[in-house]
């Protein structure tokens, strides 16, 4: 029987996770996004990280066995024994200075403009994160990168499509949806 396993994977704020939530109502597969898995549940939230083995546990049985899903949000670094289930991984790329302002944006929505404004309780953490995310394609702090991420995709059995995140979302999952019907099997 023919699997849909879809993984899309990104930059922080590309949109893989609006993208991968869009995808899974129009295919009607269940939609799990790595976050869920990656951190502990806080509050205020994404403070402690899950460890690695509970992480891969918990995904293994919540989720990777089925026959078809999306899965939104990296592994790369600490999800290698997924690489086999994928059927089809989605790369979003999204220009820098859209994908800050959408954190600044998510970050506002999330926490509260005025938490994240200057003075607010998670100023400090909004802006060390959208900072932090700011160095992606130039790869020069600690964490994940486009090399990282180019080199992870490079040694995938499974097609890799390649989507801009600044198109209309629509569009991108009818493009997704087409790629998901051309998928063998």
């Amino acid at each position: 029987m023919k699997s849909r396993r879809i993984h899309l994977m990104g930059a922080s704020g590309s949109g893989v996770t609006t993208i991968g939530r869009a995808l899974a109502s129009r295919l009607a597969l269940p939609h799990h996004d790595s976050d869920d898995y990656f951190w502990l549940p806080t509050a205020p939230p994404y403070q402690t990280t899950r460890p690695a083995a509970e992480r891969l546990r918990l995904m293994r049985e919540m989720f990777l066995p089925r026959l078809d899903w999306v899965l939104s949000g990296t592994v790369t670094g600490w999800g290698d024994e997924f690489i086999p289930f994928f059927d089809l991984v989605v790369f979003v790329t999204t220009p820098r200075k859209l994908r800050l302002q959408r954190l600044r944006d998510r970050e506002a929505t999330h926490f509260g403009a005025d938490a994240v404004a200057q003075g607010g309780w998670r100023h400090e953490e909004a802006e060390s994160f959208v900072d932090w995310a700011s160095h992606y394609e130039a790869g020069d702090r600690e964490g994940r990168s486009l090399a990282r991420d180019e080199a992870w995709l490079a040694k995938l059995p499974c097609p890799v499509v390649r989507v801009d995140g600044s198109r209309p979302l629509a569009d991108l999952v009818e493009q997704l949806c087409s790629e998901a019907q051309r998928l063998p099997g």
